[in-house]
């Protein structure tokens, strides 16, 4: 296994060392806090088909907009159009991969996509070791169409964040959809 430092995940950029070795000394999921925490309250209601949309408990603007801001800042992320969601939801590609898992994505490079602001919530491809913790932890819940019609099975939606410590947990997973679509984990 190579060291930290000579990871290659297929961009044209190298990860800071401390992201890439977080993910390299991680054993379990009982470090991460999404599998160690449970989202407080019910679920939120959600659509039962296509378009999947977050009806109550959605995240205010602020925490919508920092978690965009998070996602659209992680490295080799191009933010655009989506190729799948409703108008006004903005996506996040990776342009640069050079190998493609094709469960990586919900469709081409378009790794996650961010609900607009009536929403809040998140599409993403999670690593699928992980997509029944982030489920049973109330942070997520499967797409209607994950695993049919030709997409992958794990694509999940995560729930708006609603708070900062919500925020945090949010990230980690959007963190972790971006590491298994650039090859980290």
């Amino acid at each position: 296994m190579p060291s930290a430092g000579q990871v290659r995940i297929g961009l044209s950029y190298r990860p800071p060392l401390v992201f890439v070795q977080s993910f390299l000394i991680m054993r379990s999921k009982e470090q991460l806090r999404f599998a160690t925490t449970h989202r407080r309250g019910p679920r939120p209601k959600t659509t039962p088909t296509n378009p999947h949309t977050q009806l109550d408990q959605n995240a205010p603007a602020h925490l919508q907009a920092a978690l965009f801001d998070h996602a659209g800042s992680l490295a080799g992320v191009r933010v655009g159009e989506s190729g799948v969601s409703v108008p006004g939801a903005r996506a996040f590609h990776l342009d640069n991969i050079q190998t493609v898992k094709r469960d990586a994505f919900l469709v081409e490079r378009e790794f996650a996509h961010l609900h607009p602001p009536y929403d809040g919530s998140l599409h993403a491809a999670l690593p699928p070791q992980l997509v029944q913790t982030a489920i049973d932890n109330g942070w997520a819940e499967l797409h209607p169409l994950a695993g049919r019609f030709g997409l992958p099975s794990n694509i999940v939606m995560i729930y708006g964040p609603r708070d900062a410590e919500e925020l945090s947990i949010v990230t980690e997973l959007v963190n972790l959809s971006h590491a298994y679509a650039t090859g980290v984990v």
